[in-house]
């Protein structure tokens, strides 16, 4: 079992006609993601990696009953994405384009939210639901089914953290990327409810970095909700203030978002927090 999606959720890919989208088209399919159709707009009516095309996602959902997208469009057009595939109905809205800019993520937030849709991301892997399939850019490769569910604001960091827990023997539930910008459609706290609720899901691990107060309002959630141990790590704790490290949303400004305060909160909430990455699989196997 994972959470957001498994073997029958049903895909299409926003922008599957470009390079990127194309041959993450491909990757996704080898996983044993169900792709059932793709949109580009004046492209409709064509076929790729054996999937039709069409022009709008509202035509590409009533022929293929899509439940889930994955975008591919550049950082100008992909709000406007966001909001086609939750006016059309898309549950689950994967969206992995960097850049979009913030006053265009405040509107396109509005229409996920008025439409009842789950966005994740943007700027971000996606998502791996191992031995199922995944949404996203994530190397599913890496991945095994188990116990450990995972979440985290950098992709690479996903990765790196996933391979060590496979290396140890730990397979994992569910893996997400949340996204780096400033503006996400969902936040540390809303997939530690998911996780909480999943049987599958015997401990969950969470990869935090500056900026912003995702990691504090997940600390205060654990403390006060949570009854499956959390394993956390936060990076950029040697970042200097006021710059930007990566991504858009790490950025410490003034007193807020700095690693140490994440870490002290996460400690106040009796969260064992790793120094580097290379400690999470033995604290995991702590408190499995």
């Amino acid at each position: 079992m994972s959470i957001l999606m498994n073997e029958s959720t049903r895909v299409i890919v926003q922008g599957i006609t470009g390079r990127e989208g194309l041959f993450h088209t491909r990757n996704m399919q080898a996983s044993g993601t169900k792709i059932v159709g793709g949109v580009t707009p004046g492209k409709g009516g064509t076929m790729v990696e054996g999937v039709p095309v069409f022009d709008t996602v509202s035509e590409a959902r009533a022929a293929t009953d899509a439940n889930a997208s994955c975008i591919f469009v550049p950082p100008a057009g992909a709000a406007d994405a966001i909001m086609e595939a939750a006016s059309a109905g898309i549950e689950l809205i994967v969206c992995i384009t960097e850049g979009i800019p913030v006053i265009d993520m405040t509107r396109a937030m509005l229409v996920v939210h008025q439409h009842g849709a789950r966005l994740i991301g943007p700027n971000c892997p996606g998502m791996c639901a191992p031995g199922q399939g995944k949404i996203g850019i994530i190397p599913y490769q890496i991945f095994t089914p188990g116990p450990v569910g995972f979440i985290s604001r950098s992709g690479t960091l996903t990765y790196e953290v996933v391979s060590l827990l496979t290396e140890a023997g730990m397979g994992q539930s569910t893996c997400i990327g949340i996204g780096g910008d400033p503006i996400i459609g969902t936040t540390f706290v809303d997939y530690l409810k998911l996780f909480e609720q999943d049987p599958a899901t015997k401990v969950v691990v969470m990869c935090g970095e500056i900026g912003g107060s995702d990691e504090e309002d997940a600390a205060e959630f654990i403390k006060t909700s949570m009854t499956k141990p959390v394993v956390a790590f936060v990076s950029g704790r040697t970042a200097p203030p006021g710059k930007r490290m990566g991504h858009a949303g790490a950025i410490i400004s003034g007193n807020t978002g700095t690693a140490q305060g994440k870490v002290a909160a996460l400690h106040a909430a009796n969260v064992p927090v790793a120094d580097t990455i290379f400690e999470i699989p033995e604290l995991v196997k702590k408190v499995l």
